[in-house]
């Protein structure tokens, strides 16, 4: 009798989650591009920023995220309409908590200098802080984040950039089933300030989630479909909600929204800052391949170009950042952190995603530029590079993969 109390009551508390959710999914934005992309730099071999900028423009992906505010990356954006998003690096955030005029300084040497020329749309603090050691960093992100969105008012460019933070999936307690999923006793204390900072600026809870590090840690018993999101996959059901979900990636973002409404703010979007797979590690790291690297952001492609959102929030596009743009070669740790790159640095591809170059029509889907400004991608980044177009019959080729 107690386990089945417990187990309508469990169902009513997720009864009522599901209605504050969906209901904050009413009047959503469907037609602008919801994908974007992480431009780092930390190699030695990488093309210049112009040369960059004439890449993203070509492939028309028009959201990037950086993860500094380097001054000829700031420069080389501008006049582009490609929406930035820079980084506050984690060794002046307690500095900006601390002082609000250290916030302003910064805002007015980093950003204002480049705005509105370059689109900044979103500054975020920091990277993972609250899955670190580093107790004063922790206590120091949100009231830093404040400082730094006072500064912005101040600056009258508040209605334009967002501040948030990145955060790991580890700041999850439990992300399976979703609707049970719950914050860590350490982050829960953290995040209630957080999202409360979010819910007043109108910003985004950004997470970065990597289905491949499941699938690496337990390729036993995690299903390599349902971590590369193939369509196909049957999936899993969530028993309390009846929710299917063929996607661990969607997934990971619905354990993340039903934490957030378990502290009262399941009106904040989850975004995806970061999320990617490595065509290649070292020979302990399962499932970093090529072939799976390429399955795996073809997936998160036609999902895109399909409108898709969650199967909690389904009428609301998930807003994806996918790492990365490069390969980069100094990247320290395992030899999967220098392989996540679509590109070489030379400008050829890793591999191709599934979709072919072809002429453009107003009946398909395209990234890229028109057959007209087609050239061989390592000599001119200008040139169509990788996605031009897919027709139906292409999505329903992939679909069968």
């Amino acid at each position: 009798m107690a386990a089945a109390l417990l187990r309508s009551s469990s169902r009513l508390v997720i009864a009522a989650l599901l209605c504050i959710l969906l209901s904050s999914a009413v009047g959503v934005l469907r037609g602008a591009t919801a994908l974007g992309i992480n431009y780092g730099q930390v190699g030695n071999n990488l093309p210049s920023p112009p040369q960059v900028v004439q890449l993203l423009s070509s492939l028309r992906i028009g959201k990037v995220r950086i993860y500094d505010v380097n001054p000829q990356v700031m420069s080389a954006f501008a006049n582009t309409g490609i929406e930035l998003v820079v980084t506050v690096p984690d060794d002046l955030v307690p500095s900006m908590a601390a002082s609000s005029g250290q916030a302003l300084q910064w805002v007015t040497a980093s950003v204002r200098p480049y705005f509105p020329a370059t689109r900044v749309t979103g500054i975020a603090v920091g990277n993972e802080v609250f899955t670190g050691d580093d107790a004063q960093l922790k206590a120091s992100l949100v009231p830093a984040m404040r400082n730094l969105h006072a500064a912005l008012a101040q600056l009258g460019m508040d209605p334009y950039v967002r501040v948030s933070t990145a955060n790991s999936l580890a700041v999850l307690a439990s992300s399976y089933p979703p609707s049970q999923g719950v914050f860590t006793q350490d982050a829960a204390g953290y995040m209630a300030q957080l999202l409360r900072f979010l819910a007043e600026t109108n910003a985004p809870f950004w997470i970065n989630a990597y289905p491949y590090f499941a699938y690496k840690d337990d390729p036993t018993r995690v299903s390599l479909d349902y971590a590369l999101s193939n369509p196909a996959h049957v999936g899993a059901v969530d028993p309390y909600t009846r929710l299917q979900y063929t996607s661990m990636l969607y997934a990971q973002v619905d354990a993340v929204t039903f934490a957030a409404a378990r502290l009262g703010y399941g009106n904040v979007p989850v975004h995806v800052s970061e999320t990617g797979w490595p065509s290649k590690g070292d020979p302990n790291e399962s499932g970093a391949t090529l072939e799976n690297a390429r399955a795996y952001n073809r997936n998160l492609l036609l999902r895109q170009f399909a409108g898709e959102g969650t199967p909690l929030r389904p009428k609301l596009r998930l807003e994806v950042y996918l790492f990365a743009l490069f390969n980069e070669n100094m990247k320290p740790g395992p030899a999967s952190e220098r392989n996540y790159g679509l590109y070489q640095p030379d400008g050829s591809m890793v591999y191709n995603v599934g979709l072919v170059q072809q002429a453009t029509s107003a009946a398909s889907l395209s990234l890229a530029t028109s057959p007209a400004s087609r050239t061989d991608v390592r000599k001119d980044f200008g040139g169509l590079c990788l996605f031009t177009s897919f027709t139906f019959l292409l999505i329903t080729q992939a679909f069968r993969l």
